[in-house]
């Protein structure tokens, strides 16, 4: 039994569950996340959203399914870039509020260091 490949569609599952729930959530939402995109001073807030949860939820889909991986990644890093600059930037945030920003900063970028690892991984078989 090929148990790699299993491994592989799990991991990939548990990676992006985080972003199809909350490109989902933004759905739901969408109201409420436009304003607190905009009062974050994100201008065109409703635009940008639209481009969030495309990013996340078609992302998500292609990495998961194993269909364009890196392509999948390379949209969920799109995403999670700017969104971890622009929310999370601890270091902008009152004291008491800066070791929850600072963990939800780097979970972000461990998140970003495994959609790398993909990207990564696939070049590395398809190059071989």
């Amino acid at each position: 039994m090929n148990w790699s490949r299993y491994l592989s569609v799990v991991g990939r599952v548990l990676l992006c569950l985080i972003f199809l729930t909350s490109g989902v959530n933004k759905i739901l939402t969408f109201e409420a996340t436009a304003a607190r995109m905009t009062d974050a001073g994100m201008p065109l807030a409703p635009l940008f959203l639209v481009g969030a949860i495309g990013l996340e939820l078609i992302g998500s889909v292609l990495v998961i399914t194993g269909f364009h991986i890196p392509l999948g990644a390379l949209m969920l890093l799109v995403f999670l870039v700017p969104a971890t600059f622009i929310f999370h930037a601890f270091w902008k945030f009152e004291e008491s509020q800066q070791t929850a920003e600072r963990i939800q900063f780097m979970k972000n970028l461990a998140i970003a260091g495994a959609l790398l690892g993909l990207v990564a991984q696939r070049r590395r078989q398809i190059g071989s």
